[in-house]
């Protein structure tokens, strides 16, 4: 289970981030979401992932498992469309959460910047708010699933 508030976000905070990811993620089917991603943290080693995602809104069934290089480029090769490309940076929250601000396809007439926190519990993060964060959010989407990145995929790459 994924527990999940989002917000879509005015460009990146002025603020030095914890860490800085590198990813770039395609769908197989979006309904529900069938996904591979490759990551990289600035300075690491890459990982490649497989991820099924099912609902939406504040709580989201997710599994989510690592896969080898090889089955990466293999369903990429099937997908046969470009992969959204996200600069993911992190901040460490003294609740103990990661704030994850993520630019979307850069450089694009499409792209964007949203911001999400995982939760361990729906009260969490029902409690939790955003404070210091704030002036760099636009408005929160959690409950608007055209804002996922399994619809934008949707819209951009048909």
């Amino acid at each position: 289970m994924e527990i999940e508030r989002r917000w879509l976000a005015r460009g990146w905070p002025e603020r030095e981030p914890d860490e800085v990811w590198h990813m770039e993620q395609g769908y197989v089917t979006t309904r529900p979401a069938v996904r591979v991603r490759s990551e990289r943290r600035a300075g690491g080693e890459e990982r490649f992932m497989l991820c099924l995602k099912r609902g939406s809104g504040l709580s989201r069934m997710e599994v989510e498992f690592p896969v080898e290089e090889a089955q990466f480029r293999a369903v990429a090769a099937f997908i046969d469309k470009p992969f959204i490309q996200k600069e993911q940076r992190r901040y460490s929250l003294p609740e103990g959460y990661t704030l994850e601000w993520n630019q979307v396809d850069a450089g694009t007439p499409e792209g964007y910047f949203y911001a999400e926190v995982e939760f361990p519990t729906e009260e969490a993060a029902l409690a939790w708010d955003p404070g210091e964060w704030q002036p760099w959010l636009l408005r929160e989407v959690t409950q608007e699933g055209q804002e996922s990145m399994a619809a934008y995929w949707a819209r951009t790459r048909g």
